[in-house]
């Protein structure tokens, strides 16, 4: 009876440990990649860039693989257009962006299949854009919102994260790295 008492108080140890540890743990936020350097899209998408990621439900199980390649061509000292490639499990997408600079770490942009623009704003490392994506032209109830965060990583990859939602609804979640090709 002893032996058993003193294993719960173990447990029981160890349970207070890990508890202590997950909570020491912070999730890696926005806030983090602030301060160092300065994402600018318009720099990182001018030229060749490339991509790949995954696609998940809301259980977080992966259900497709992502794979994008981008032409960004200058407008102007601050805007390109931007002719993006997506390869989503076998079907072939592709979507023309203009993105423009606005201010120090303000953007909008445009795509063929975006419904209105988008602002983004940047700040360090870190930017962020929702925008409207108009899944079947004519018809709004099919329309969905894209939530994405781009974060430059220390070797100039950026990691792009999207939301899809429908009416507050998520119904995939996208992580991407793009790299400017060689």
């Amino acid at each position: 009876m002893a032996r058993l008492v003193g294993d719960t108080g173990v447990r029981r140890v160890w349970l207070g440990l890990v508890l202590l540890l997950a909570g020491c743990s912070a999730p890696l936020t926005p806030d983090k990649f602030a301060g160092s350097g300065n994402f600018d899209p318009v720099v990182f998408f001018t030229g060749h860039v490339t991509s790949w990621g995954v696609e998940e439900n809301r259980a977080g199980q992966p259900v497709g693989i992502v794979t994008t390649d981008c032409v960004g061509t200058p407008r102007g000292p601050h805007s390109i257009t931007m002719v993006q490639t997506l390869h989503v499990d076998g079907s072939t997408q592709t979507r023309t962006w203009q993105l423009t600079q606005t201010g120090p770490g303000a953007f909008t942009a445009t795509a063929n299949d975006m419904v209105g623009s988008t602002v983004g704003t940047a700040d360090g490392r870190a930017m962020h854009w929702r925008w409207v994506l108009e899944t079947s032209p004519g018809d709004a109830l099919k329309n969905v919102t894209m939530d994405q965060w781009f974060y430059q990583m220390g070797d100039g990859a950026v990691m792009i994260r999207t939301v899809v939602t429908k009416a507050g609804v998520r119904l995939v979640e996208v992580s991407e790295q793009f790299e400017k090709a060689s």
